[in-house]
């Protein structure tokens, strides 16, 4: 049994290798949460009975958990109906990144991937692993896209998304512009597709800007369609935003994507973000390809 541990949180923190899941403890450590990288699943009760029992002060309990650990890995299903059987809901936080950048990253690191065993590639190890994690995906509560993020993005997105479904405040939001020719990113909840609105690219003198510059931004909503676009995206929001939140959904990804993620994209996030403001909803932007 883990009565002891009823009132406590527990946050699974789980992911692909190389897409930031020890950083992300860290944050939650920093957050007053007890935490344990890499526990066989299996004892996670006994974990949460345990230290809920001993501090009562902590702000939750958070695991680290992934498929290498093979023997246990697999009765994570049965382990997750036990905890809620005992009062306690495991909230998942799933990290994820492009193949290409979790390649480069053990490139960088010089480390092997932990999945690429019997002679197995980089990228195969990769694809091995995102197959045993992908049950465990679909159950989780937010998927945090961790490929443009610096280690400073990455604690900001995981305080926010933590304290937010802690505290039982206003959901927070995350815009994200981007370019459809480099994909759309991993982890959106809604995709926005603004590729209708004149292109500042084939503007010569806005052509070397972004959409983060007034004059770019002045130029993408000077056209009526953008404030039209702009009105019914938040119409629409204002409807779901509370909806979303009174069934218990703390973090949401909207991504805004035009053709190359430079102009059009990153000055109707910042736009978007701007009446979310107004309607009282905290609202972050990141322009994921606007360097592309």
């Amino acid at each position: 049994m883990v009565q002891a541990a009823n009132r406590s949180r527990l946050i699974i923190v789980t992911g692909v290798s190389g897409s930031g899941r020890a950083s992300a403890l860290r944050v939650l450590e920093d957050l007053g949460f007890y935490c344990v990288d890499n526990l066989p699943v299996a004892l996670a009760p006994d974990v949460v009975r345990l230290a809920a029992a001993r501090d009562k002060a902590l702000a939750g309990i958070a695991l680290g958990i992934d498929p290498r650990e093979r023997l246990f890995f697999p009765q994570w299903p049965r382990i997750f109906e036990e905890l809620e059987r005992n009062g306690v809901r495991p909230e998942v936080i799933f990290l994820d990144a492009s193949d290409e950048v979790l390649a480069r990253r053990y490139s960088e690191s010089r480390r092997p991937h932990p999945m690429a065993e019997s002679g197995l590639t980089v990228a195969e190890g990769i694809q091995s692993e995102r197959l045993a994690l992908s049950a465990l995906r679909e159950r989780a509560n937010r998927v945090i896209d961790t490929t443009t993020l610096t280690v400073h993005e990455l604690r900001e997105v995981v305080t926010a998304a933590v304290l937010s479904s802690g505290a039982g405040s206003r959901m927070a939001i995350s815009v994200v512009s981007f370019g459809y020719k480099y994909g759309v990113p991993i982890g959106m909840d809604m995709v926005l597709d603004v590729r209708f609105l004149p292109n500042p690219f084939f503007v010569p003198d806005l052509k070397p800007l972004d959409g983060r510059d007034p004059r770019v931004r002045d130029y993408v909503l000077a056209a009526p369609e953008a404030h039209r676009f702009l009105d019914e995206v938040t119409r629409l929001l204002e409807f779901l935003l509370p909806l979303y939140q009174s069934e218990g959904k703390s973090y949401l990804m909207i991504g805004v994507g035009c053709t190359g993620g430079r102009h059009r994209s990153p000055a109707l996030a910042l736009a978007l973000a701007e009446r979310l403001h107004q309607l009282g909803f905290e609202a972050t932007v990141r322009d994921h390809h606007i360097m592309k």
